[in-house]
């Protein structure tokens, strides 16, 4: 059976220890970790972790979701695939100052895939890359082939949905609708 790339958001407070609980429930269901990121989202208090895997079925991801909700930590959890999101990733290069101005190609691979330079000192020049990761991985392969590149990093992939509304912002007025119910019911 062919594996699918799937991505994987959660959304909890920021707890100790969640972290390690969630890599657990990837690590049992034999699911690879490929990138996470995590960070605070729109939502006040609110925390975003950003994760991909390969699956075999969209059944193995409903099940890693489901099992990923009954963390106490969790607030929601949801899964998609490459085309209901939009994402990106983020490189760092880190070229010798010296073989950058020796070579013009270089100057021309930073225009032709959007980078930035960030800081040039007499050290070294650090290239910034936002993009999609075969344009990051293809920069890194034509910059590591002039042989100045010293150093590299990438981020983990982050992610929003196309839809108009996050889809944790639903949820979350769902459960005070149920709240406000709750309490009319019991005064």
């Amino acid at each position: 059976m062919e594996q699918k790339f799937y991505t994987v958001t959660v959304y909890s407070e920021n707890q100790v220890g969640l972290l390690n609980q969630i890599s657990i429930i990837f690590t049992r269901r034999k699911l690879n970790i490929e990138s996470l990121t995590v960070s605070a989202s729109s939502l006040p208090g609110v925390h975003k972790f950003t994760i991909t895997t390969m699956a075999d079925s969209e059944e193995m991801m409903i099940k890693l979701v489901k099992q990923i909700e009954r963390k106490v930590d969790v607030m929601k959890a949801f899964y998609y695939t490459d085309d209901e999101i939009i994402f990106q990733e983020v490189a760092l290069y880190k070229m010798d100052t010296k073989c950058l101005l020796d070579n013009t190609e270089i100057e021309k691979m930073v225009r032709r895939y959007n980078a930035i330079i960030m800081e040039i000192n007499r050290d070294f020049t650090v290239i910034e890359k936002a993009g999609l990761p075969e344009e990051i991985q293809k920069l890194f392969n034509e910059l590591n082939a002039t042989g100045g590149l010293l150093q590299f990093v990438r981020s983990g992939r982050i992610a929003i949905t196309k839809s108009p509304m996050e889809r944790v912002s639903t949820f979350i007025k769902e459960q005070e609708e149920r709240l406000k119910e709750m309490n009319i019911t019991n005064n």
